[in-house]
């Protein structure tokens, strides 16, 4: 009874997120407008379409993101120090033969969206600002979750910090690979 039931939800699960994939990739259409919100809803920002697949762009610079969390425990308020979120996402993926997708892409994903939707002085630059925002501390708090700090987590600080890719030996281009930081408030 109860495998049946679980089959049944995961069913309808499958079943809503074609359906609002294919609503989503569609033409145009009545009910795609009617409901437009709620199709964005569920396929923002997880299920994003990413163009840059078909035509890439190669990195020239390394970005890493950081956190860091003010922790209420009964021996007080504590900041811990900053984790690297990224290198971590590195390590889990290295030596796998199977790496997933999510693995190598949810927060490299997120802290792109993040940036793309907010100014140099981290202000919104348009309707997706706060979802970005969230999205990357719902990412963030996930990854925390799974740590004993010893206490609540009572606010969480994101930080990224981005250097420049150093040129091949051969070039005679010289840049600085030193970090720049950008301290999320």
């Amino acid at each position: 009874m109860v495998a049946a039931l679980a089959l049944s939800l995961i069913g309808l699960l499958a079943c809503t997120q074609v359906a609002m994939v294919f609503l989503h990739v569609a033409p145009s259409n009545t009910l795609s407008k009617q409901h437009g919100k709620t199709i964005d809803r569920w396929i923002y920002p997880e299920f994003e379409q990413n163009w840059k697949l078909f035509a890439p762009n190669p990195l020239q610079q390394n970005v890493a993101v950081h956190v860091r969390a003010d922790v209420v425990g009964a021996d007080g308020r504590r900041t811990t120090r900053w984790m690297n979120l990224t290198y971590e996402d590195g390590e889990a993926i290295r030596g796998s033969f199977f790496p997933s997708h999510v693995d190598q892409n949810e927060l490299r994903r997120g802290w792109d969206f993040y940036v793309n939707s907010h100014d140099s002085e981290n202000r919104p630059n348009g309707l997706r600002g706060d979802l970005s925002e969230r999205y990357v501390r719902r990412i963030t708090m996930l990854r925390l979750s799974e740590r004993d700090y010893g206490g609540t987590i009572e606010r969480i600080q994101l930080r990224s910090a981005t250097s420049s890719i150093a040129p091949p030996p051969w070039s005679n281009e010289k840049i600085s690979t030193r970090p720049v930081y950008r301290v999320l408030p």
